[in-house]
């Protein structure tokens, strides 16, 4: 510890007998961010560099394994489940995405007028983000069920039941439904506030133009919360990529129908779980998915910047 540095202060206050003392302590920075550094490496770095490690390994959940380089890797390429997961993860980002997008960014315009009762909806809409993901997957799957509420309203009006967790595409299309409608109100709030930010003479100018109202979404809204809808792009795709409870309640710890509707993080919880659990081969699985996120994130930005330029 360094020496307590005395310092006077100028002749007036030297002549009334007042001084100032400042200590300096020469590590009191990472004091402060000590805390912070804690967590950070006990919740992020160690799992990140162990899984890294676990990956050249063929570690179980009992045994502590062996280094075996890229042979979990080589594997990868000739398991079927592996293809399959990640066949499913892609499509669950090219159907979520797109809508995550574009349907709160509708949603926002609608409910960002200041008139009677819009708190109320903007309440209700925000509600499904709040709730509990487990809630939600066992009221929608109460709602597809065979015997459930949408297909009793089907034979009511004449129609066949629809097998909404019976059929490999229809699992998979319920789940992204049920991604959707969750996630809506967390992407509206986001768009809420970059609408905020939109200067309303742009409007009143495009309007002044003869711009409708569909031109002046397209040529003044969607050019100011470009950047907006970049990041919300970004957000819902890895948040897509890595889906699990969604797809797990719709159908079920099996992956649906011989395991066809798997997507890659449900491999990575049934290779890796259990007393038998291959830790090695699902932390591989679990590298992939972050390798893959990475370049999802990586080509929307580069999307985003050649769009500017």
């Amino acid at each position: 510890m360094a020496s307590p540095t005395l310092t006077t202060g100028t002749p007036d206050a030297r002549k009334g007998g007042v001084r100032r003392v400042r200590r300096q302590l020469p590590g009191s920075p990472w004091l402060f961010a000590a805390p912070g550094l804690l967590i950070t490496g006990a919740f992020i770095l160690y799992p990140f560099v162990s899984t890294l490690v676990n990956s050249l390994t063929d570690r179980r959940t009992l045994v502590p394994g062996e280094f075996v380089g890229l042979a979990n890797f080589r594997e990868l390429l000739h398991d079927d489940m592996f293809w399959i997961g990640l066949r499913n993860s892609c499509l669950y980002v090219l159907g979520v995405v797109p809508a995550l997008v574009l349907l709160p960014l509708l949603l926002a315009l609608l409910v960002q007028k200041n008139i009677p009762g819009i708190t109320f909806f903007r309440s209700a809409f925000y509600t499904p983000v709040v709730a509990s993901i487990v809630v939600v997957g066992l009221i929608w799957v109460w709602l597809l069920d065979e015997r459930g509420l949408v297909n009793s309203l089907l034979e009511t009006l004449g129609a066949s039941p629809v097998g909404f967790l019976s059929d490999q595409w229809l699992i998979l299309l319920s789940a992204m439904g049920v991604t959707v409608w969750k996630g809506l109100g967390y992407y509206m709030i986001i768009y809420l506030a970059a609408l905020a930010n939109v200067p309303r003479e742009l409007h009143e100018a495009a309007a002044v133009d003869g711009a409708g109202a569909v031109r002046r979404f397209l040529t003044v809204t969607v050019p100011a919360v470009r950047s907006t809808m970049v990041l919300v792009a970004a957000l819902s795709s890895v948040a897509a990529f890595k889906v699990f409870s969604e797809v797990y309640l719709m159908a079920g710890p099996n992956g649906g129908p011989a395991g066809e509707d798997t997507t890659l993080v449900m491999l990575v919880q049934r290779t890796g779980t259990g007393l038998t659990g291959r830790v090695g081969y699902a932390s591989a699985i679990s590298v992939v998915v972050f390798v893959v996120t990475v370049v999802l994130m990586l080509l929307v930005l580069r999307a985003d910047r050649k769009e500017e330029s």
